[in-house]
């Protein structure tokens, strides 16, 4: 594939990490003149990280490179921005030493004891736990805490600027905001002097180009420089302002942010910049359908997901289908792996057309993978499931490893670490997911007369069978029409729920191959005997 052909599907296509970057395109043909076209995350570190905080990076990387891919190359960053200069409102429901942290209330996370007795801070805790996952994925990005922004000074031209169109900011947000709150509202919130914690209370702009302000700090008036980590803005007003100052060309957010966006862009150009392109997304929820809380700790955590499932498949379902709400909860594990797999199998075969609007294609080059893929996976996540399923939740690597021997070519787990990885983590679903809830219905009589046809037959073709051949054999005995089922679906609803306990399984024949002729008569036998 030519760079030229490349870039002429690029810019027709309909993935929209290329709808998105096209935006870009139109502010940028062939880049920033004088500067890397910058894109930027934002993270809330007042909880643990979760998955809802990974996938803006994610995202916001495939359109990164989808904007590369466009202009040739045109030079980029990304920032992954720690808003850990916020004050700690409520204490999350998911950490220890929750006593210790109400006594810090109010103040900046950057400023709060780590809970976990681990880093200087809270805020470092939870940067640190982001951190470690998006190396762990391998994303080129460059991590900017508020605090050290803040505190350096690095922000004091910026607050100036605020200061000096504190007028016309207020002007904005003032009209959004109930009469109560409107009367006490600051874009500028002042930290104590006295407790540290940062005051929502309103201040008077003393001198702009100093950053002095006035404002009632207890049962004192204070008046105080807003310069060198002494204040902060307003959540609102820091992220216009942030906008402007970094220079951000590109940040996505989720639909609750719609309206702060508006607001944000109004301020950005009061500030005399503008708003950046960005896509509204849709927000994950639990399996309540429940949005996904850092502080309640619903939902699934980046460590969960990677207990039971690949790094790929993650970033497999994170891709798919931004303007729609997905439920995010360990069910919908083992099918992300599974048709991660099926994507990356077809890349070769497809013509460029077909390879960019593949999610894999995508997810590959977010590390800067330039070829194609082609690899396969021998055996399926979910046909692992099963095969663990039947073991039992004592089930062990090695007993997974001698039945995968009936199906593997060069069965051994330095042949293939890929499976050897999803052994583990079979094993772990099962145990934690499976085994606790795990039922086989008694067969009906029709069902029972079916499954001993089943038995009888797999007698005749003895161990070694095809997969091919069984499940030809499955077929036969469902389509007949002496067992009275009203579909093949009936047929193999039932072996599922009488064999697998599972109201869903795999293909039978590959089933019966990986794990033997032999020992399926025996789950067979097993079923057949009278409750």
């Amino acid at each position: 594939m030519t760079d030229e052909a490349l870039i002429a599907a690029a810019q027709v296509s309909k993935a929209w990490p290329f709808e998105e970057a096209r935006k870009l395109l139109k502010r940028y043909p062939n880049g920033k003149p004088d500067a890397p076209v910058l894109f930027e995350t934002g993270y809330g570190p007042s909880g643990l990280p979760h998955i809802g905080t990974f996938q803006e990076v994610l995202r916001t990387t495939l359109v990164r490179r989808a904007y590369e891919t466009l202009t040739g190359g045109a030079p980029t960053r990304l920032v992954a921005f720690s808003d850990d200069m916020d004050g700690l409102r409520k204490v999350p429901d998911n950490v220890p030493n929750a006593d210790m942290l109400r006594e810090h209330l109010g103040k900046p996370l950057s400023r709060i004891p780590d809970p976990f007795g681990k880093f200087e801070s809270f805020a470092a805790h939870n940067n640190a736990m982001l951190r470690q996952f998006l190396d762990r994925f391998g994303f080129e990005y460059e991590f900017v805490s508020s605090s050290d922004r803040y505190n350096s000074g690095a922000f004091d031209a910026a607050l100036a600027n605020v200061l000096r169109h504190y007028d016309a900011i207020q002007g904005v947000m003032l009209p959004t905001l109930r009469a109560e709150r409107a009367a006490t509202y600051s874009s500028v919130l002042p930290v104590s002097p006295t407790t540290g914690a940062v005051l929502q209370v309103p201040v008077t702009v003393i001198d702009a180009e100093a950053g002095l302000i006035r404002f009632d700090d207890g049962c004192q008036t204070v008046e105080q420089s807003i310069f060198g980590g002494r204040a902060k803005l307003q959540w609102k007003v820091d992220w216009a302002m942030r906008w402007v100052d970094l220079g951000v060309d590109y940040e996505m957010y989720g639909k609750d942010l719609t309206d702060s966006g508006v607001q944000s862009g109004k301020i950005a150009r009061i500030l005399g910049g503008q708003k950046p392109e960005g896509l509204i997304y849709e927000l994950f929820l639990d399996e309540n359908g429940e949005k996904i809380s850092k502080s309640k700790g619903n939902g699934l955590t980046i460590e969960q997901w990677l207990d039971y499932g690949s790094n790929d498949s993650l970033g497999f379902y994170i891709y798919r289908e931004p303007k729609s709400a997905k439920s995010l909860h360990p069910g919908v594990i083992p099918r992300a792996v599974d048709e991660y797999w099926q994507f990356r199998e077809k890349i070769p075969a497809q013509p460029v057309e077909q390879q960019l609007g593949n999610p894999v294609w995508h997810l590959l080059r977010t590390n800067g993978y330039q070829g194609g893929a082609g690899d396969t996976l021998p055996v399926t996540y979910g046909l692992l499931l099963n095969l663990v399923g039947v073991l039992g939740a004592g089930a062990t690597r090695e007993q997974v490893w001698s039945y995968l021997g009936n199906y593997v070519t060069d069965a051994d787990p330095a042949a293939h670490p890929q499976i050897d990885t999803l052994v583990d983590k079979a094993i772990a679903y099962n145990r934690d997911f499976v085994a606790p809830t795990l039922v086989r219905r008694k067969p009906e009589p029709n069902e029972a007369r079916a499954l001993a046809a089943l038995d009888a037959a797999l007698a005749t073709l003895g161990e070694g069978a095809s997969a091919e051949d069984i499940q030809t054999l499955v077929y036969e005995i469902g389509k007949d029409e002496t067992f009275e089922f009203s579909g093949l679906r009936d047929w193999f609803k039932a072996l599922y729920e009488t064999l697998l306990g599972s109201s869903q399984g795999p293909r039978m024949g590959s089933f019966i191959a990986l794990y033997g002729v032999a020992n399926t008569r025996e789950l067979i036998a097993e079923a057949l005997v009278p409750a």
